[in-house]
C-alpha cells in the first residue's frame, strides 16, 4: 500500500472541465459527493455501537479496476452523462479527503440516484479502509 496520500482535485477545475465535455449539452444537473475522514468510528454512526474510540486517521486503498467498472455501471442508469472520480490512497489524518465524485445527468432524480449508486458501489466493493483507533 502507497503511504504517501494524493493531493486533492480542485471541484472548480473539474466543473470546467465538465461543462467543456461533449456530453454537456445533455445535462441540467451536476453532483458532487466528497467523502472526509471523520473522527467518529464507522461502527457507531452507522450502526450504533460505541466502543469509546476515536478514530485518529485510517489506512486506505482501492481497486482501480473495480472502480473502473462501477464508473461503466453508473454510466449506464437512466440520465447519466458525465462521471469523474477520484480516490486518495495511503495513511489519511482526520479531515483529509477520501474519494471526491461528480456526476452529472439530465434531472435531479436521475443524477441523486446516479451518485448514490455510485457511492455505495464504490465504498461497498471497491476500497479497503482500516480505521487507526484510539
Amino acid at each position: 500500500m502507497n503511504t504517501k496520500k494524493k493531493a486533492s482535485p480542485s471541484m472548480d477545475q473539474w466543473l470546467k472541465e465538465a461543462k467543456a465535455d461533449p456530453k454537456a449539452v445533455q445535462v441540467g444537473m451536476f453532483l458532487t459527493h466528497n467523502g472526509v475522514v471523520r473522527e467518529t468510528p464507522k461502527a457507531k454512526v452507522r450502526h450504533g455501537v460505541d466502543d469509546g474510540t476515536s478514530v485518529r486517521g485510517m489506512e486506505f486503498s482501492y481497486d482501480p479496476e473495480k472502480v473502473d467498472e462501477a464508473v461503466e455501471e453508473a454510466r449506464q442508469l437512466e440520465g447519466i452523462y458525465y462521471i469523474r472520480v477520484w480516490l486518495n490512497e495511503g495513511k489519511l489524518e482526520v479531515g483529509d479527503d477520501i474519494m471526491y465524485v461528480l456526476i452529472g445527468g439530465d434531472i435531479r432524480p436521475n443524477v441523486v440516484n446516479g451518485l448514490q449508486f455510485l457511492v455505495e458501489k464504490i465504498k461497498t466493493t471497491c476500497v479497503t479502509e482500516i480505521e487507526n483507533k484510539s
